[in-house]
């Protein structure tokens, strides 16, 4: 499981690697570069599922889905 995840913020382009929780969804994530406070897209659990390069930990844990 990958725990770090670079964050790039949707207004401004800045990006941040962050140590991603591993015992619950962040919801919120103040941009570095910019301050825009980011909030998962519509049907994301995360900041980190919307806007980082690796989804957090518990979807990297829940299984597949088949078809």
């Amino acid at each position: 499981m990958q725990l770090t995840s670079t964050l790039t913020c949707p207004k401004c382009g800045g990006a941040s690697t962050e140590t991603m929780p591993t015992d619950a969804c962040q919801f919120f994530y103040d941009c570095r570069h910019c301050g825009q406070v980011l909030r998962p897209l519509s049907g994301h659990c995360c900041v980190f599922c919307s806007y980082g390069d690796v989804a957090c930990p518990p979807v990297q844990q829940a299984p597949a889905l088949s078809n």
